[in-house]
């Protein structure tokens, strides 16, 4: 950049508000400079000095993709630890790191596209990983405090800018960029938007980046929500950065505009101002909305708003004011604070969800730690590059010594013999480089490329006994000696050249595929088969190789004999996070790989005292009746290891709570495109079966009394006070936990939702007095028939305790809230998404622009309920709004059908709405019914006397 003279301008002068600066600067730019800026790489303005900008760096759990930092356990981990100053401390550490490294890289970004706040409604959800909690409160709670640890604690200057994801209502990976969540009024508010709202009107977020699928039949990136709801939660400017790739779906596989010049100005105009698109080439989002312009689509107007937004985010970083700006040129990075605080993280991640006694360890403890997992510290995509690791067995190595540890990792010992009688064969790699996938950094590693300065696999008559490894429905890797990977980079050739499995297309995973006599060896990555050549083995289209597996030694054999020589066995089971599970693909099962069920059985069979340590981005179904013990941690990052080791032996007891339910059966499961968590009775809040464990288990290693229960109705609030004692004799930490249930609802409540919770340090025999002030607010719900919020008056039963179902005090309040009333139907019709039950509907998108409409799911007919609509002195006619062709038929109180109303004609298309009217004859309150038949949008119910 050519260097800038300094000069007086309003935009550089620091004793002057950020608004004032913003309009001056804003002023000096130029139509093609703002539209420049819209792009996620908005490039410097020289004759201003203005510096080039990125939105986005990664930041779930500690700086990602920019090569070496401290690695945190993963957020799901860190909603675990149901501990909000642990989270802030350590948003606090990444946001000092990402100074750090930007010091040394400005490839590093200080807006952080951090923390995930989608619920974790689903627990087959391709990225449960990186959510906090299917509880809105829970994920508010931690979120806040990530943010604002990421914020820094200057009143003027942010050491970053965080950005939520995803907008909205976001549970889904499978076909991801083009279904639809129906989300029915009371979801959205009770549900969907409260863990965003919570977390905005906190204080410390600076944008939000919405998700690639649609919400009530329209793309989220043209959501009229950022305008209806998001902006209005904050009188800061919030910037609002599109996902990846997420633009150009409008049109290419959405295909809900017919060009990108609409779809662009649309996703502007409802509140997009930044553009993530086409990686660092910015010229065809700067073409499609000068297109726009031409079109009369946009107007400078709406460039200087987006550009605002995003000039706001700048000024707070202090990029303007260097010698101001307290965050310049600082930093901490790798420091011993930061290790230290990476592995309390991971102790407090831990859960303890069953224990028999065998727990804690004592210290000359014979343990056998076994599993595909003892040996590994897993990343996944939104993670680092590790500087320190630490595996479980390398934990329990320096916690118990090694002499007292046994390993078995449970993979299969296997050759592959070729049709010929030759074995595949791994050369020596002499004199090659040891490389860790990432280590470098990169603005988009999904660009990386495997390695091809190894040599291919070729041939022999001993070949080369590979470690053979099922992570479930038949998905295997295959490992060298050398403990690299099988990999196929893009010259097609396979070669033991990872250190993990990972990237955006993971290239070192394989299927068995049975043929003839053996098998094939198909690659998932290129979905071709192995064959091989004279210059060597590759993937290609023809001649596949049939292969024989030649088994040395099954997994469970080895498993087996360290678990029989041991006092103890530690299995270490759970998922690799970049197989069977991960962003772009959704999980099929809460099992346990059928592999690692074996490794278990073989365990236990062998030694009775098994201990199952599930290491896991998810919860999974597994039968804990004949164990005496099991454990949860998710990937707990650099420290994971010595963590569980320190946790197994007491040196810790584990206090971490489930922030999900754990199902028992995949027949327990809601469809995993089915968002209405109410009408389908999921999570802790409305689930009405038994869990295999509930929402906020988790054991100790010592015990707690309850006690002291009061609570007071005072003016706004709710005044509620406890007492925790530590009847243990080991100091511990508690989660006492505080729920709210309407006793006598009008409609369907939440059995139990959480109102508060708090985790505190008691030694043996200390007691805490706990205090909660909550506001009424808390109590209420959606009221659908008056459109608002309402508190219900009458009971409402306040429970403290260890979980959701492990409840020690129970006592009710009287509130006396709002009257339940009748819809005003007259004065307002019925908007059609705004029912009380439904079964068979879709909600979806009234217009392009606002406004929602119902219309059957499928081809069955589709059957909505309004309760208490109110007719007043008498009705005469019913109109309906529809578009389409089908039918509207409309009932009282399950009576016959009134009315029977529908298109002469199919409309021309779905937004082109006709009015129907019939004579129906009713007085009074009534529950209307209605049922719609075929293609039909049904936007309006009107009433007339």
């Amino acid at each position: 950049m050519t260097a800038h003279t300094p000069s007086t301008e309003p935009f550089r002068d620091p004793q002057l508000p950020f608004a004032k600066r913003i309009d001056d600067l804003l002023s000096r730019l130029t139509p093609q400079e703002k539209t420049a800026f819209l792009h996620q790489f908005a490039p410097a303005v020289e004759r201003l000095g203005v510096a080039a900008f990125r939105t986005g760096q990664e930041a779930l759990h500690g700086v990602a993709w920019m090569g070496p930092a401290t690695v945190f356990p993963q957020a799901v981990g860190l909603g675990a630890t149901w501990n909000p100053e642990l989270v802030r401390r350590v948003g606090d550490a990444v946001s000092l790191e990402i100074r750090a490294m930007r010091a040394k890289d400005d490839r590093v970004g200080l807006n952080v596209w951090s923390p995930t706040v989608n619920l974790l409604r689903h627990p087959l959800w391709g990225r449960n990983e990186e959510g906090y909690s299917e509880d809105p409160k829970l994920t508010s709670a931690i979120a806040t405090a990530y943010t604002h640890g990421l914020r820094g604690e200057h009143p003027t200057y942010w050491r970053t800018a965080p950005v939520l994801k995803h907008w909205l209502a976001h549970n889904n990976e499978t076909d991801r960029s083009t279904t639809s969540s129906s989300v029915r009024p009371r979801v959205l508010h009770e549900y969907d938007l409260r863990a965003f709202r919570d977390t905005v009107e906190a204080g410390a977020v600076a944008g939000v980046m919405p998700a690639y699928n649609l919400v009530n039949g329209r793309p989220n990136h043209v959501s009229p929500y950022l305008a209806e709801h998001l902006r209005t939660w904050t009188e800061e400017e919030l910037l609002v950065c599109s996902d990846a790739g997420a633009p150009s779906n409008l049109v290419d596989s959405e295909h809900y505009f017919d060009t990108h010049e609409e779809a662009t100005a649309a996703a502007l105009v409802a509140g997009v101002d930044s553009f993530t698109d086409h990686g660092t080439d910015s010229s065809q989002i700067i073409e499609r909305l000068r297109g726009a312009l031409e079109r009369g689509l946009l107007t400078e107007a709406d460039l200087d708003t987006a550009v605002r937004r995003q000039l706001s985010v700048r000024f707070r970083l202090g990029e303007f004011d260097p010698g101001h700006d307290p965050h310049d040129a600082t930093g901490e990075f790798d420091t011993p604070a930061h290790r230290a605080l990476a592995r309390e993280a991971a102790e407090q991640a831990i859960v303890l969800l069953k224990n028999d006694g065998v727990l804690p360890l004592a210290p000359d403890t014979r343990i056998a730690v076994v599993g595909l997992l003892a040996d590994e510290c897993k990343l996944d995509w939104y993670s680092g590059t590790l500087i320190h690791r630490s595996t479980p067995l390398e934990g329990l190595y320096e916690r118990f010594g090694a002499e007292r540890v046994e390993f078995a990792e449970g993979v299969d010992r296997v050759r592959l013999r070729t049709s010929t009688g030759a074995f595949l064969h791994v050369p020596a790699a002499e004199g090659a480089a040891d490389e860790v996938r990432g280590a470098e950094g990169a603005l988009d590693p999904a660009l990386l490329r495997g390695r091809t300065d190894l040599p291919a696999l070729t041939t022999d008559a001993a070949g080369t006994e590979l470690a053979l490894a099922d992570w479930g429905e038949g998905v295997l890797t295959l490992r060298a000696p050398d403990g690299r990977y099988l990999s196929v980079a893009d010259d097609g050739f396979l070669r033991a050249s990872a250190d993990q499995p990972g990237g955006w297309f993971v290239q070192e995973t394989f299927r068995l595929e049975p043929h003839r006599n053996g098998h094939l060896l198909k690659h998932l990555g290129t979905g071709r088969h192995v064959c091989v050549s004279a210059d060597g083995v590759k993937v290609a289209d023809e001649d596949p190789e049939v292969f024989e597996l030649v088994v040395a030694e099954r997994g469970e054999e080895a498993v087996a004999r360290a678990a029989a020589a041991a006092d103890v066995v530690v299995v270490v089971a759970g998922n690799d996070p970049y197989i069977n599970g991960r962003e772009t693909e959704d999980r099929t099962t809460l099992r346990l790989p059928g592999q690692q069920e074996r490794l278990l059985r073989a365990a236990r069979a062998a030694n009775p005292a098994t201990v199952l340590a599930l290491v896991a981005a998810y919860p999974y179904a597994v039968d804990p009746a004949e164990l005496p013990a099991v454990l949860w941690t998710a990937h707990g990052g650099q420290a994971a290891g010595t963590a569980l080791a320190r946790v197994l032996a007491g040196d810790v007891s584990p206090a971490g709570r489930l922030p999900q339910t754990w199902y028992a059966d995949d027949a327990d499961l809601p469809g995993l495109l089915d968002y209405d968590v109410i009408g389908a009775r999921q999570t802790y809040l409305y689930f009405e079966g038994t869990p295999l464990f509930p929402f906020g288990h988790g054991l100790s290693y010592a015990s707690f009394a309850y006690g002291d229960l009061a609570a007071r109705v005072g003016e706004g609030a709710v005044r509620v006070s406890f007492s925790v004692t530590n009847t243990g004799d080991v100091t511990a930490d508690e989660v006492a936990q505080l729920y709210a249930r309407a006793v006598d609802a009008s409609v369907p409540r939440p059995r139990r939702e959480l109102l508060d919770h708090r985790r505190v340090t008691l030694a043996p025999g200390a007691t805490a007095e706990l205090d909660f002030e909550l506001q009424l607010t808390a109590f209420a719900f959606w009221d659908v028939a008056q459109d608002r919020w309402r508190v219900e008056p009458g009971g409402y039963e306040l429970l403290a305790g260890a979980s959701s179902e492990d409840v020690r005090l129970r006592t009710t309040v009287t509130l006396d809230g709002e009257p339940t009333l009748p819809r005003a139907v007259l004065a307002n019709g019925l908007d059609p998404a705004g029912f009380d039950e439904q079964r068979g509907i879709a909600i979806v998108d009234r217009t392009k622009v606002s406004g929602d409409a119902v219309t059957p799911a499928g081809p069955e007919t589709g059957e909505l309920l309004y309760r208490a609509c109110d007719f007043g002195r008498g009705i005469s006619e019913v109109t309906v709004e529809v578009a389409g062709e089908g039918t509207v038929e409309l009932s009282l109180d399950g009576g016959p059908a009134l009315a029977v109303l529908s298109p002469a004609a199919p409309t021309s298309g779905p937004y082109d709405y006709v009015s129907l009217s019939a004579s129906i004859a009713s007085a009074g309150v009534h529950d209307v019914r209605l049922k719609l038949r075929g293609p039909l949008r049904l936007a309006h119910v009107g009433f007339s006397g």
